[in-house]
């Protein structure tokens, strides 16, 4: 500031001490102003000289008060400021709580569930899980969060080894809609609510004579679940289970609740889509199921070298409605297992059936026997750990994840293991019967990690040798790598399916082999647990690359993982587009659940995320 500017700021007697040139500078000319024009025009010209002089005025007159006359401004200024600040945080409170409450009655939040899936490899907690008892109440709880665009993922019975049905934002289970609707004897067919689980439909329809055609290994699926990820049982002219459903009630955001039927051509195509849709159409309320007359099945276990195998391969398809391999690494062994029909009592073959077993068939070996090699290998691995006594109850499936949580990725410890099962395989060998429903089902192993693909293997007529190609392959990556790769590698065979989106979707001769890849995980050792999932994904990356893309294989919905990278994920994404009409399913999602309401986390990676175009 010049010595001018500052004189003036002292008062009236230095107007005249004023330099020419600070007037001229402004283009101000005082001459013929009386005093107080002059005194407004010197304060404005102060103003754009120095624009913080009023504030350091004000400073000065604060300064020379005395400590009571300060007190008094401060509190005069202070109050009101308070009271304004006090009363502003207390409505912004207040309407925190408005909002939180508001939240709450559209969220419907309740108390939190932590949900975790069958092989304890994927768990969500969520405050909205909602369990309605009617179709009107589902109905409600989609539209609801159709219109706050609130995510609702629907969960079957929590088995499929990814968590496919998991989502922490919100979710509905279908437990307590589990009625028979209805049974249909003429056409063989029943109703029910998606919720039922497997073993509630064949107990309900065994008073009508009548049962499921096909399985999976595990009976306590949800029936909505069971179709929309395409499970499968195993038999070369048998589709996956989505192709036992004709008809079905779909609730969706986007366009209400639909029903599909076989019967009418144009809900055909749609209803072959939203069979298997991963829940992302809509929720399966009901279903309608075709099913077969009740049967019992002659089940026959025989152990096989792999030579044997493949020179029995195509008759064992082509004269068993029901065929499984099981390949035990490390071995030349393969459990054979296949079952048939029991045929009627006024059949020829059902008499000598009944003869040849009693007379030709080797004797059920008890268990004491039967299970000897591992029972004995469990007492010596474990250092005295476990008796005889304490194990003897323990099944088969039992012992192996018993042997193997002694060292799960020692390779040798494996050899030992896969070793002594194949001969208590051996001491195994024989033939039962029983209600279909107690053959097809059988004991999977304790918590795992599991991939399985399909892919093609030639038509149901004439199989072209592919399926075993890729087991020998698989076999000797195994050994090639030193996989600790425990029993079994479960392999089995359907028909195709009509669905677009099933794995096995294709024309109808077409056939397909489905193996699987298996590491058992211990309940209750998180660093062990660990490690095997490491070891397994490494497995699992392994088949991929060298197997996967030269025999077209496509992973198992209820199996299929995300990537580890965001590469990855997207490479997934990408070869889920070369193998199924993703567009054509993205379209129908941007239909029926425009805002992507049902998806969850998984689903979004291997589909896409909502796009403002229909895909």
């Amino acid at each position: 500031m010049t010595w001018a500017v500052r004189s003036a700021m002292s008062g009236a007697r230095h107007w005249s001490k004023l330099p020419h040139r600070l007037v001229l500078r402004h283009g101000t000319n005082f001459r013929g102003l009386s005093w107080e024009a002059k005194h407004i025009e010197m304060h404005t010209l102060l103003e754009k000289e120095d624009p913080y002089s009023y504030y350091r005025g004000q400073s000065l007159k604060y300064e020379n008060l005395n400590d009571q006359e300060k007190t008094a401004r401060t509190v005069w200024y202070a109050v009101p400021i308070a009271t304004i600040v006090g009363l502003g945080a207390y409505w912004w409170n207040e309407e925190e709580k408005r909002k939180t409450k508001r939240k709450v009655e559209i969220l419907g939040e309740g108390e939190e569930h932590t949900i975790v899936n069958w092989s304890a490899t994927h768990a969500v907690t969520t405050k909205r899980f909602f369990q309605p008892e009617s179709v009107e109440a589902l109905e409600a709880l989609v539209a609801k969060a159709a219109k706050h665009k609130l995510r609702l993922r629907v969960i079957g019975a929590g088995l499929s080894p990814n968590g496919i049905g998991l989502d922490g934002e919100g979710m509905v289970s279908l437990a307590l809609m589990d009625k028979v609707l209805s049974v249909d004897r003429s056409k063989q067919q029943v109703t029910v609510q998606a919720g039922i689980t497997v073993t509630q439909v064949i107990e309900a329809l065994r008073p009508y004579g009548l049962t499921l055609q096909n399985l999976a290994s595990i009976n306590a699926q949800q029936i909505g679940g069971f179709m929309q990820v395409s499970a499968h049982g195993t038999g070369a002219t048998l589709p996956p289970v989505d192709e036992q459903v004709v008809g079905l009630k779909l609730v969706t955001p986007g366009q209400g609740t639909i029903s599909l039927s076989r019967e009418d051509p144009e809900d055909l195509e749609l209803l072959r889509m939203s069979r298997v849709a991963l829940g992302a159409l809509g929720v399966v309320a009901e279903a309608t199921l075709q099913c077969v007359p009740a049967h019992s099945l002659v089940e026959q276990t025989a152990v096989m070298t792999s030579d044997q195998v493949e020179r029995e391969h195509v008759r064992l398809l082509g004269s068993n409605r029901h065929v499984r391999y099981m390949w035990i690494p490390y071995t030349d062994t393969v459990v054979v297992v296949s079952s048939n029909p029991l045929q009627p009592l006024y059949h020829p073959a059902r008499w000598w059936g009944a003869i040849s077993r009693s007379v030709l068939a080797p004797k059920p070996t008890p268990d004491s026997e039967r299970l000897k090699p591992m029972r004995d290998l469990l007492v010596q691995s474990s250092n005295g750990k476990q008796s005889p006594d304490a194990i003897s109850g323990l099944s088969l499936a039992q012992l192996r994840d018993e042997l193997l949580a002694v060292n799960p990725l020692d390779v040798e410890h494996i050899k030992k293991v896969n070793r002594a099962e194949a001969l208590c395989w051996q001491q195994s060998q024989g033939v039962r019967v029983a209600p279909s429903d107690g053959v097809l089902g059988f004991e999977c192993g304790g918590q795992q990690w599991v991939s399985e693909v399909a892919f093609p293997a030639g038509k149901t007529s004439l199989p072209d040798g592919s399926d075993l190609r890729y087991t020998r392959e698989l076999l000797s990556l195994i050994e090639a790598s030193g996989i600790p790769a425990p029993a079994p590698l479960e392999q089995r065979w359907s028909a195709a399916s009509a669905s677009p989106m099933s794995p096995a979707g294709g024309a109808k001769d077409d056939l397909f082999s489905w193996l699987g890849i298996i590491m058992y995980l211990p309940e209750d050792d998180a660093q062990q647990r660990e490690a095997i999932t490491d070891a397994f994904l490494q497995y699992k990356a392994a088949c991929r690359e060298q197997l996967w893309g030269r025999y077209d294989c496509r992973e198992h919905w209820a199996k299929i993982e995300e990537g580890e990278s965001k590469e990855e994920t997207e490479g997934v994404r990408q070869r889920l587009k070369r193998q199924y009409p993703v567009a054509e399913f993205n379209a129908l999602r941007a239909r029926f659940d425009p805002d992507h309401i049902l998806a969850n986390p998984l689903v979004t990676a291997l589909l896409g995320p909502k796009s403002s175009k229909p895909s």
